[in-house]
């Protein structure tokens, strides 16, 4: 598809600068013959002046229409022209032939960025379709089972519905992750900045997380110091609870997630660490695109997700023009930081409502 469309933008590339070119050459062509015309008559002129003894204007009215008696040889003022054609014609297939490299090269230039924005779309797209499909096959499949089931039992049916209602919990996940993740890669994804303290942004955090702390045995540390940046604070404790998450789940039990946080050159620099499994170096470049998912010991833990959370975190931290970067070693754990500027002074600012 891209093939056929780089071919005609490379044609009306070609088209239009062929239009400009040949307009010019049209232009040169008539200004040089028109001049060329005028040498030869003011030639004429001077030579009949000469033979003729007389002092004249060479523009003057009676001698502008005046037959030659000794002129410059016509055939060469038409061999000049003649020539001026050729050439002009040399550097107009020059043009064609140098342009229609650089158009096509231009085109190519031109088409990449949609090219691979349609590409993630469909792979987009093609994943979110195979998410979906997993649990709907397993949804249909158990319910056809227990229909084809004569002896179906009460407790029976229960246990269906009870794990039908795991898969339809997997399927709202899902549908809540595609949806923040498309209003986060919205360009304008009414983001409202505002004044927010970093120590109630993390203790509002960590009470999203706190049972399913407690529920692996994990210790919540909280060793961060407290700043006021402009921020919008609904995004960012999505931002540290998607860490937060990703830290308790994938440390062994027992272990303890350290929050800590500092202010350097402008920006606030917030670090969650944990002592998990850890992450391979392969799998470092990937783990904030969309549905990946590690194939390691994180991707075989049942809770591993859809591989959402990450990609939604990255997108907050760019929304506050800020990043998200990662360290990691296998089997000794992860810290993942993210830089936000103090000031957002490219939006616009809401005042403080925490005072």
């Amino acid at each position: 598809m891209f093939g056929k469309a780089r071919l005609k933008l490379t044609v009306w590339y070609l088209l239009i600068i062929m239009l400009v070119s040949v307009g010019f050459s049209a232009v040169i062509y008539k200004v040089l013959t028109v001049e060329l015309d005028r040498f030869s008559r003011l030639q004429r002129l001077r030579i009949e002046r000469r033979l003729s003894g007389e002092e004249f204007t060479p523009l003057e009215p009676r001698f502008r229409n005046t037959p030659p008696r000794i002129l410059t040889d016509p055939e060469l003022v038409e061999e000049t022209k003649r020539r001026l054609i050729f050439f002009l014609a040399i550097v107009n297939g020059g043009i064609l032939v140098v342009s229609g490299g650089l158009a096509y090269f231009l085109a190519g230039k031109t088409l990449k960025p949609i090219k691979d924005m349609v590409d993630e779309q469909n792979q987009f797209i093609s994943n979110a379709s195979h998410e979906l499909k997993t649990p709907l096959t397993s949804l249909k499949s158990a319910m056809e089972v227990h229909l084809r089931d004569k002896r179906l039992t009460l407790t029976d049916a229960k246990k269906l519905i009870k794990e039908n209602i795991e898969e339809v919990n997997k399927l709202q996940s899902l549908s809540e992750g595609l949806l923040r993740l498309a209003s986060y890669q919205k360009p304008n994804n009414n983001t409202k900045f505002e004044k927010v303290s970093l120590a109630l942004i993390i203790k509002r955090s960590i009470q999203k997380v706190k049972p399913q702390a407690v529920k692996r045995e994990i210790t919540i540390k909280d060793k961060s110091q407290d700043f006021e940046f402009e921020a919008d604070r609904y995004a960012l404790t999505d931002l540290l609870i998607i860490l937060l998450d990703n830290a308790i789940k994938y440390s062994q039990k027992r272990k303890s997630v350290t929050i800590t946080s500092k202010k350097t050159d402008g920006s606030i620099l917030i670090t969650v660490s944990d002592q998990g499994v850890g992450i391979s170096e392969q799998d470092l470049p990937h783990i904030f695109d969309r549905f990946w998912r590690a194939d390691s010991a994180r991707s075989r833990d049942k809770t591993s997700g859809f591989g959402l959370g990450l990609s939604i975190a990255k997108k907050i931290a760019q929304s506050h023009r800020g990043d998200i970067t990662v360290e990691s070693k296998l089997g000794k754990g992860s810290a993942f930081t993210v830089r936000l500027p103090v000031r957002q002074t490219s939006h616009r600012f809401t005042p403080s409502l925490f005072s």
